[in-house]
């Protein structure tokens, strides 16, 4: 079994989850704050887990605090904002943080086991950055595409309208612009 196939499902499925995130409600200011509280105090506890063990499963250990600690802000951050560039900006703390953990357990390899190990978890990293990018640019398109598609049939609507005369043309209109959300 590749060592590396529990990296590339954690990123699967973390890219997954913050496809799921991005139909949430957004938190407090309060509960922004409370999260940035327990993410710090996690991140504490994480530490003080770590202090017990010794060389590169110290280093690992560390490493793997740190990372869940940056995920975490960033989606508790998402979560506040709901900002689709924040969404991005989460699958790419993700794959960021999946690659410094992989490349720390890379430090208990040497020679070519560790150049390829090291290798292998920075093309898993490029690949999931690339997919978090994507991610965003489908969103964003489709955000657009979606405003395209209500201006087109507001179009529609409105050039109905013109057949009409008088108060007709005026209610014709007006019900446009409230059905399509035109001021």
């Amino acid at each position: 079994m590749n060592p590396h196939f529990n990296l590339k499902a954690s990123i699967l499925a973390a890219s997954l989850l913050a496809c799921s995130a991005a139909f949430s409600t957004p938190i407090s200011k309060a509960d922004f704050s409370q999260g940035k509280s327990r993410i710090s105090a996690d991140y504490a506890a994480a530490k003080v887990g770590c202090k017990d063990l010794t060389a590169n499963a110290k280093d690992v250990c560390m490493e793997e605090a740190k990372s869940r600690e940056k995920v975490a802000r960033a989606e508790l951050q998402h979560s506040y904002s709901e900002k689709p560039a924040d969404l991005v900006k989460v699958g790419e703390t993700r794959a960021k943080a999946a690659y410094a953990v992989s490349k720390e357990k890379c430090d208990d390899l040497a020679g070519n086991p560790k150049s390829v190990c090291v290798k292998e978890a920075r093309a898993i990293e490029t690949k999931a950055l690339v997919d978090a990018r994507m991610a965003g640019k489908i969103s964003a398109t489709r955000r657009d595409g979606a405003q395209d598609k209500v201006d087109a049939d507001y179009n529609v609507a409105t050039e109905k309208c013109e057949t009409l005369a008088g108060d007709a043309k005026s209610s014709c209109v007006a019900n446009a612009r409230v059905k399509f959300g035109k001021s």
